[in-house]
């Protein structure tokens, strides 16, 4: 099964119902099928076949969604790309992905202008919103064309349905490769563990480039349900949206949970009547921070853990998982639950070998919902997928009923706000700084964000640089999430016999007093 099978029985048997609001416009199912026929057909007649890629740079939108369904009823693969990369970021994973069409919407277009010279694959460019020197206007490109389903159809559930990049860290992206079997099977897992009813009010907040929230889009899809999309997360309107607009159900990072409770003055005095669930990921919710939420939104909250070579999720802390730690279980919160349907989860030893129960080691992860590999590289593929399982590079613990425990980073990522930053690729650019002689990146706990990204520097002999002056350099060669918010100089680095430089010790004074070393 495909994606466009479900949606195009839904717009067969649910033809009025409403499928994607946006910015005050709303389509029916009939009517998003006939866009993403127009919107098949367009991505054809550019000569793409199928398993080509085109590249989507987009904040949230309504067309972003309707790519995806043109790519499934064409084969033609979808390629999201982070809108908060810099330039040359984009120009490696467009170049990479060997994309030959790029849609962007608004200052995206602008962004991709600067790299699209080093994108000579890249012949196509077509804007969503606005007439722009070089770029086909997206509506007179779809234009051209009947709404009408494109006569062939290639797309086998084993053939890639989108390319999602994702970091590792050697500091390059890899493009992790999502069949239509592993997105399909892994929606009706979450529905299965969730309990899932159909034709819910979806709320999209979080950037659809992301696994979670690009699965949360396709699984209202799937379900016949409505997708309410905000371009942006603003605090405020999506608290009004869950108050006024009949939202059922979303997904959030917890910083953006908190940011609701602090930011709107009249959150716990509104109501939130049709509000079911709240799922949220990338990182666990403080215990003050979900007790409150709890107070104010009265719904059920679930947590998943995952990565994009996961499509989203491996485990669930579910509803009733959290109404457990609520009720004597507080030790659940920090837990990131337990399989989902159809799902194994180990704790591997450095030998291979299964760790005991409280025993840290590797977490690898078994099903249907994993990628087929990384888009041309065999060797980190066989790598990360051993003997059919996924190993995630996270370092956890699985108690006596189940439950993983993470405790820390195999790979030494950081989770900031959501976004996975890798300390190599920091680490590159703080290197081609005239000034530094040594650097190591790390995070350090954060409030607001669970982990700050900060550079620990050894500056040249003789050489003197500012920590402004040091952000300012990333600033221009990364994405800002990237971007360290601190900076330390010291004399050297700690290092191993064989050069490595000892991470856990630098990180050790920051993480004084934490249960456990991710946040």
């Amino acid at each position: 099964m495909r994606l466009h099978d479900f949606f195009d029985h839904h717009a067969r048997e649910h033809p009025e119902h409403p499928c994607i609001t946006f910015a005050g416009r709303t389509l029916s199912y009939a009517e998003a099928a006939a866009h993403s026929h127009r919107l098949a057909r367009a991505l054809l007649a550019e000569g793409l076949a199928p398993g080509d890629r085109f590249g989507l740079l987009s904040k949230n939108a309504l067309e972003y969604l309707l790519f995806f369904v043109a790519g499934s009823k064409t084969g033609i693969v979808p390629v999201p790309l982070n809108y908060r990369l810099a330039p040359p970021e984009l120009a490696y994973i467009v170049n990479d992905a060997g994309a030959r069409l790029v849609v962007a919407r608004g200052d995206c277009v602008a962004a991709f202008d600067s790299a699209r010279a080093s994108c000579p694959e890249a012949k196509t460019c077509v804007a969503l919103d606005a007439s722009c020197p070089g770029w086909l206007d997206y509506a007179e490109w779809t234009g051209r064309h009947p709404p009408r389903a494109p006569e062939s159809d290639p797309a086998r559930d084993t053939d890639d349905f989108y390319q999602m990049y994702t970091s590792g860290t050697t500091g390059r992206p890899k493009g992790a490769l999502l069949s239509h079997r592993a997105v399909v099977l892994h929606l009706f897992q979450q529905f299965t563990m969730l309990q899932l009813p159909p034709q819910e009010r979806v709320l999209l907040v979080a950037p659809m480039y992301h696994a979670a929230a690009a699965l949360t889009a396709l699984g209202a899809l799937v379900a016949g349900s409505t997708a309410v999309i905000h371009e942006d997360f603003v605090p405020q309107a999506v608290v009004r949206a869950l108050s006024e607009e009949g939202i059922t159900r979303t997904t959030l990072v917890p910083a953006m949970i908190q940011a609701c409770l602090v930011a709107v003055p009249d959150v716990a005095e509104r109501r939130y009547d049709a509000l079911r669930l709240i799922v949220y990921g990338a990182s666990p919710i403080a215990a003050d921070v979900l007790r409150r939420a709890l107070e104010v939104f009265r719904c059920d909250f679930a947590q998943g853990y995952g990565m994009t070579e996961t499509t989203a999720a491996l485990t669930f802390l579910s509803p009733e998982d959290h109404r457990r730690a609520l009720a004597g279980r507080p030790e659940l919160l920090l837990s990131a639950g337990r399989p989902l349907p159809g799902t194994q989860v180990r704790v591997v030893r450095a030998d291979g070998t299964d760790a005991a129960v409280g025993e840290v080691g590797e977490i690898a992860g078994r099903g249907d919902q994993l990628m087929r590999g990384y888009w041309n590289l065999p060797e980190a593929s066989a790598e990360a997928l051993r003997d059919g399982w996924m190993f995630t590079g996270d370092a956890g613990t699985l108690d006596a009923e189940g439950y993983l425990y993470l405790s820390d980073r195999v790979k030494d990522m950081i989770v900031s706000g959501g976004e996975n930053v890798y300390p190599r690729e920091v680490e590159n650019v703080l290197f081609a700084h005239p000034a530094v002689a040594d650097v190591a990146v790390i995070g350090v706990p954060d409030p607001k964000w669970g982990e700050a990204v900060k550079a620990i520097v050894v500056l040249r002999p003789g050489a003197a640089a500012t920590p402004e002056a040091l952000l300012a350099h990333c600033r221009s060669q990364l994405g800002g999430y990237k971007c360290p918010r601190s900076v330390d100089f010291v004399d050297a680095l700690p290092r191993n016999p064989s050069g490595k430089v000892l991470k856990k010790d630098l990180r050790e004074k920051y993480w004084v007093g934490q249960s456990r070393r991710v946040s």
